[in-house]
């Protein structure tokens, strides 16, 4: 049941016009999804994750990606592949549950609606993860919906 509240849709990085790469979020991690130019060797490709900061790129190149992310991140448990010309990194949120707008901080957030449907998506995402036996894939918010990290005695922690 918890895959039917799993992102539904990546969100898009754009700049310029350009999409710079996808995005989306669960209750523990961000993933960004970047599509690799061709004919570029996959050992050439780099990615640098720190608490508060990625960079990706082509070594010997300017980086691709120099940024601080939107919150802290566990370094230890984050992590990036290659597959099928795409290089998916994985952020462990430090605070789980967090709604993040952007995975680069300042940059390309989603605007106030979108973001708050991402707060509705995670905390049924919570509600699921807590209540496994139950299935809250059709459950609805009216109004504002609370923080996932804080309600009810906020997130715990097996």
């Amino acid at each position: 049941m918890s895959e039917k509240l799993a992102p539904d849709k990546r969100h898009s990085f754009l700049h310029n016009g350009e999409k710079v790469f996808e995005w989306d979020q669960t209750l523990e991690e961000v993933n960004i999804y970047i599509n690799l130019p061709p004919n570029v060797h996959a050992k050439q490709f780099y990615c640098k994750i720190q608490s508060k900061h990625v960079e990706v790129g082509i070594r010997g190149n300017p980086p691709y990606l120099n940024h601080d992310l939107f919150s802290p991140v566990k370094m230890d448990s984050s992590f990036w592949t290659l597959e099928d010309d795409i290089m998916h990194i994985t952020l462990q949120k430090r605070d789980k549950g967090q709604t993040w707008s952007s995975p680069i901080l300042g940059q390309g957030q989603l605007d106030t609606y979108s973001t708050d449907l991402e707060q509705k998506r995670l905390m049924l995402q919570r509600f699921q993860e807590e209540n496994p036996g139950f299935d809250f894939s059709q459950a609805q918010f009216t109004g504002s919906c609370p923080d996932p990290r804080t309600f009810m005695g906020g997130i715990r922690s097996d």
